[in-house]
C-alpha cells in the first residue's frame, strides 16, 4: 500500500497501466520543460530553472504562484532530471514526527551515496517550528527542497530558511498558456471542443489563471457533449461552475487589492478604482473594511485639497450601515468616485507625521511660559501668563507670537499644495508668515 512518504511518480515512470481513472488535468500533465505553459521566464533556455536544467544543477527553491500554474508539475519533472531520490508530502497533512521520518531517511541514504529531493506542497501550511526543522538538512545538504506556495514567502516562511532557499515566481496563465492546455486536451481526446469561439474565451475567462481549473471545465464539456452539440456561452455556463475569484481575505490577495484599489484612488482613476472594488465585493471582502479604507484615502491622500472628502466617506459608510447589502455598496462606490475625482494633497499627513516624528524627540520639552494659564499666585510670579498676547485685541487678529517651546527652533510641518481648496490655504499660510516676520522684527527694533 502507498503511503504518503512513498517516491511520487517521476516523469520516466510508466503509469500507463495505473488502475482507475484519472482526471484529464492528471493525464496531461507534462512531462519536460517545454510542455509546460505559461512559464518560459523561468522554464526557457534562458530562464533560471531553464540554466539549472541544463547544467544538471538543482538547488533548494520556493515555488510561488497562484493555483494551477504548474508548481507541482515543475517539481515533479526536476526529479526526473536529478538522479536525487525523490519524496513529497503536504503541510496540510504532515507534522513534525513525518518530518523526523523524512529527514532521518534522507540522512541514512546519504551515508549510503544518495541524495533526497523533498518537494513539499502548501509549505506556508507549516508553522515557525516546522519550518526551523528544515534548517539543518537544507544548510547541510541531507535534502535539496522544492517547496510550493500560493503565499508570499515574504510573510508566511521564516527568513532562515528563505535565505537558504531561492524563491521563484510563476505567473498567473494567460490566455496563450491556457490556450496551449485545451489544445493539448483536444489532441488527446481527438476532437475538438464543442464550444462557440465566444464560449470557448469565455472558459477561458472563467479558468481565472488557473490551468488545473481549464482542462477541468473542458473534461465536464467532454464528458456532457452529445454528437453534433456546438454550446454557446449560455450553455456552456449551464455545464460548469463558475470558479471563485482567487480571493482570501485573510492572506495575500486580500492585501494586494485592496493596494491596487487605493493606489488606483491616489492615482485619479476612477474606472480602475471601481474594478479593484468590485473584483473585492465579487470575492466576498466585507463592505466595512472596503468603507473604512476610503475614510483612509480622504484624509490621506485628499485631506484638505476637499476637505467634503471626508464628509462624502463618512456619510457614505453610515449610508452603508444602513441599508447593507447589496444597496449599500452603491454609496461606498459613489465616495469611491469622490475621492478618485478630487484634487489630492498629503500636506496634512505628512505634516502630522513630522510632528509625531518632533514631538516624540522633544518630548520634555515644556510649553512657553507666555501662553500657560496663571490661576495661581505662584504660577504667576512663575511668569505663567506673562506678557501672553490675545491675538483678538490685534488689528490682524494675529499677534505672531511665540507658541512653540523656548529654545526650540520654530518648524514647518503643514505646506499646503496649490490644488483645490489648499490653494486658498496656502494663501493663508503665505500670509501669516509674512505677519509673522513682520511683527518679529517690529519687536526687536
Amino acid at each position: 500500500m502507498a503511503t504518503l512518504f512513498d517516491p511520487a511518480e517521476t516523469p520516466e515512470s510508466d503509469d500507463s497501466h495505473a488502475s482507475g481513472p484519472r482526471p484529464l488535468a492528471d493525464l496531461l500533465r507534462p512531462r519536460a520543460l517545454a510542455g509546460i505553459a505559461g512559464q518560459d521566464h523561468l522554464t526557457g533556455p534562458d530562464g533560471a530553472i531553464g540554466r539549472m536544467v541544463a547544467n544538471n544543477r538543482i538547488v533548494s527553491m520556493i515555488l510561488w504562484g497562484p493555483p494551477g500554474c504548474g508548481k507541482t508539475t515543475l517539481a515533479r519533472i526536476l526529479a526526473g532530471h536529478t538522479d536525487l531520490h525523490f519524496e513529497q508530502i503536504s503541510a496540510i497533512f504532515s507534522g513534525v514526527a513525518d518530518l523526523k521520518r523524512v529527514f532521518e531517511s534522507a540522512r541514512l541514504r546519504r551515508r549510503n551515496g544518495k541524495g533526497t529531493l523533498l518537494f513539499v506542497d502548501e509549505i506556508h501550511r507549516f508553522n515557525k517550528s516546522q519550518q526551523d526543522a528544515f534548517l539543518p538538512v537544507v544548510e547541510d545538504g541531507t535534502i535539496t527542497l522544492i517547496g510550493a506556495t500560493t503565499e508570499n514567502p515574504s510573510f508566511e516562511l521564516n527568513a532562515a530558511l528563505l535565505s537558504r532557499c531561492q524563491v521563484f515566481v510563476l505567473k498567473r496563465l494567460d490566455d496563450a498558456a491556457i490556450e496551449k492546455l485545451l489544445q493539448a486536451a483536444e489532441t488527446h481526446m481527438e476532437r475538438a471542443l464543442p464550444l462557440e469561439t465566444s464560449a470557448r474565451d469565455a472558459l477561458k475567462a472563467m479558468a481565472d489563471g488557473d490551468g488545473r481549473y481549464a482542462l477541468t471545465m473542458a473534461e465536464q464539456v467532454f464528458a456532457q457533449a452529445r454528437e453534433g452539440d456546438l454550446f454557446d456561452i449560455p450553455a456552456l455556463t449551464a455545464l460548469v461552475n463558475r470558479r471563485a475569484p482567487l480571493y482570501d481575505k485573510k492572506d495575500d490577495g486580500h492585501y494586494n487589492l485592496i493596494s491596487a484599489l487605493h493606489k488606483s484612488v491616489r492615482g485619479s482613476d476612477a474606472d480602475a478604482a471601481l474594478y479593484w472594488f468590485c473584483r473585492m465585493l465579487e470575492g466576498g471582502e466585507d463592505p466595512r473594511f472596503i468603507a473604512r479604507r476610503i475614510t483612509r484615502m480622504a484624509v490621506e491622500d485628499i485631506g484638505l485639497g476637499d476637505p467634503n472628502a471626508l464628509s462624502q466617506a463618512v456619510a457614505a459608510w453610515d449610508t452603508y450601515e444602513r441599508l447593507g447589502s447589496p444597496e449599500g455598496e452603491l454609496a461606498l462606490a459613489q465616495a469611491l468616485v469622490y475621492m478618485a475625482t478630487a484634487p489630492k494633497s498629503n500636506a496634512v499627513y505628512k505634516g502630522y507625521n513630522r510632528a509625531k516624528g518632533v514631538a516624540r524627540d522633544t518630548g520634555s520639552l515644556a510649553p512657553p511660559a507666555h501662553i500657560l494659564n496663571a490661576p495661581t499666585k505662584l504660577m504667576k510670579n512663575l511668569g505663567y501668563g506673562a506678557n501672553y498676547a490675545y491675538d483678538h485685541d490685534d488689528p490682524d487678529a494675529f499677534s505672531g507670537q511665540n507658541y512653540f517651546p523656548d529654545g526650540m527652533a520654530r518648524e514647518i510641518f503643514y505646506n499646503p499644495v496649490e490644488r483645490g481648496f489648499e490653494r486658498e490655504l496656502r494663501k493663508r499660510v503665505d500670509y501669516w508668515a509674512k505677519l509673522r516676520a513682520r511683527k518679529n522684527a517690529e519687536g526687536d527694533e
